[in-house]
C-alpha cells in the first residue's frame, strides 16, 4: 500500500542560517541579563542550536554559547566525529578523555565570578559535579531562555510539524480501514510504525498507544495485548518526527456498531476540543483554554476540575522538538498566548473503569487566532470523513 502520493513534498530541513540566528540571538540575551554564557545540555535544546541529535547518558556532552564569540560543543574525545557527522552550525570543539573531569573542561574558558546560566534539564549530578568543579563560578537557571525561545515556532518550524501531522493522520485514516476482529493491538501498532516509515517520517512511530474498551478508560492504557473485537471502542494515540519536530494525534470510534452513551461523551468531547480552540487569542494566559475546555464539561455534568467522570488531565500541552514542552494549557498557568506557539488540543472524558474518550489535535498562534494543523475527527463512527 502507498499513499505517499497523496502528502505534499515534505519541507527542507532547518537550515545552518536559522541555527545561527538562534545562537545570536541568545548572544543578545545574554549580553542584556549580564550573564557569560548559556550552557546546554545533550538533548533536545542542544538540536534546536545546533542540529545535533545527541540524548543525554552518563557522559557530558553540553553546548556552551558565549556571551561574545564562537560555541563550544564540550563532548568525549572518542565521539568527535560522530558529533561533527551531525553538526548544522559553525561551533568549536573541546574534548575530554574517560579519566578526566568534563566539567573542568566545559568550564575552562570562564574566570573566577563568571554568571554560567545552566539547561534547566541537566541532571542534579551534572550541576553538582559542576559547582564541585568550580565553586568559583557562578552558575544559576536560565530563568525560562530555552524554553522560551524553543516555544515560539518560526514558519519553517511550523512547516515541519504540518507535514509530520499530514503523515500521521493518513497513517490514522490507513489504520482505521486496517481494523478486523481479532486482530492484537501489537499488529495494529506495528502497521503504524510500518505506515510512518513509508511516508517518510524520522525511524518510524515516535510512539503508538492502541487501547480497546475498558483500557481507554485509562489515559495511558493498561498492560497486556488486547484483541479487537467487533463492536469495540477503539482509541489510537501516536506520532512521529520530522527533522526531529513531532506529531501528536488521537482518534477514538465505534468499530462496528456504536453505543448510545459513548457517542454521547464523543459528542461532548469534540464541542470541549472546539471551545478550546475558540478560546485561544494571542495575550490570553494560557489557563483559559483548559477552562473554556472544562465549562463544556461542567454544563454536562461532568467534573468539575478533574473530579471524574470527566477530565483528569490538562487540556493541552506544547510540542515541537519535544512532544511535551512549554507552555501548557492547564489551569492557573498565566503565560500568555503568543504567534507561533504550537499546541495539543485533548481535553479527554473519562468514565473511570467503563471507557475514555480522546480526540487530540494541534494548532498554532497567529495573530489572528488560532489555525488547526489536521481537521478535527467528523464523527463517533467514520472519524475520517
Amino acid at each position: 500500500m502507498s499513499t505517499a502520493a497523496l502528502l505534499p513534498a515534505p519541507p527542507a530541513p532547518i537550515g545552518r542560517a536559522t541555527f545561527a540566528q538562534r545562537i545570536r540571538t541568545v548572544q543578545g540575551h545574554l549580553e542584556t541579563a549580564g550573564l557569560d554564557a548559556l550552557a546546554v545540555n545533550a538533548g533536545n535544546s542542544l538540536r534546536y542550536f545546533t542540529g545535533v541529535p545527541w540524548d543525554a547518558t552518563e557522559r557530558l556532552v553540553t553546548l556552551v554559547i558565549p556571551r561574545q564569540g564562537t560555541p563550544v560543543v564540550v563532548c568525549p574525545h572518542f565521539e568527535t566525529g560522530s558529533l561533527k557527522a551531525c553538526l548544522r552550525t559553525d561551533v568549536e570543539i573541546a574534548t575530554w578523555q574517560e579519566d578526566e573531569n568534563p566539567a573542568l573542561c566545559a568550564l575552562a574558558p570562564y574566570a573566577a565570578g563568571a554568571r554560567i546560566a545552566l539547561d534547566p534539564d541537566f541532571s542534579f549530578g551534572f550541576v553538582t559535579a559542576m559547582r564541585k568543579a568550580r565553586p568559583d563560578l557562578v552558575l544559576e537557571d536560565d530563568a525560562g531562555l530555552i524554553s522560551s525561545l524553543r516555544a515560539c515556532k518560526t514558519a519553517e518550524e511550523i512547516a515541519l510539524i504540518t507535514h509530520a501531522m499530514a503523515i500521521t493522520l493518513q497513517v490514522h485514516q490507513d489504520a482505521y480501514a486496517f481494523l478486523k476482529p481479532g486482530l492484537l493491538a501489537s499488529e495494529i501498532r506495528r502497521f503504524i510504525d510500518a505506515r510512518h516509515r513509508e511516508l517518510g517520517a524520522d525511524n518510524g512511530s515516535y510512539f503508538c498507544a492502541v487501547q480497546f474498551g475498558h483500557a481507554t478508560a485509562y489515559p495511558h492504557g493498561i498492560p497486556g495485548d488486547q484483541v479487537l473485537a467487533e463492536n469495540d471502542l477503539v482509541l489510537i494515540d501516536t506520532g512521529c518526527r520530522l527533522d526531529g519536530y513531532h506529531s501528536d494525534i488521537t482518534r477514538t470510534y465505534a468499530f462496528g456498531q456504536s453505543d448510545a452513551e459513548q457517542q454521547r461523551i464523543w459528542e461532548i468531547e469534540k464541542a470541549a476540543q472546539y471551545a478550546a480552540f475558540n478560546a485561544a487569542r494571542v495575550g490570553a494566559p494560557c489557563h483559559v483554554v483548559d477552562d473554556a475546555a472544562r465549562a463544556v464539561l461542567k454544563q454536562h455534568g461532568l467534573g468539575p476540575g478533574y473530579n471524574l467522570p470527566g477530565l483528569p488531565h490538562r487540556t493541552g500541552h506544547g510540542i515541537g522538538l519535544s512532544i511535551h514542552e512549554a507552555p501548557y494549557l492547564v489551569r492557573g498557568n498565566t503565560t500568555p498566548l503568543k504567534a507561533g506557539h504550537c499546541m495539543s488540543n485533548e481535553p479527554m472524558i473519562v468514565i473511570p473503569e467503563t471507557f475514555g474518550i480522546r480526540l487530540e489535535d494541534h494548532f498554532y498562534m497567529t495573530e489572528d487566532g488560532p489555525r488547526w494543523f489536521t481537521e478535527p475527527a467528523h464523527s463517533f463512527t467514520a472519524p475520517f470523513n
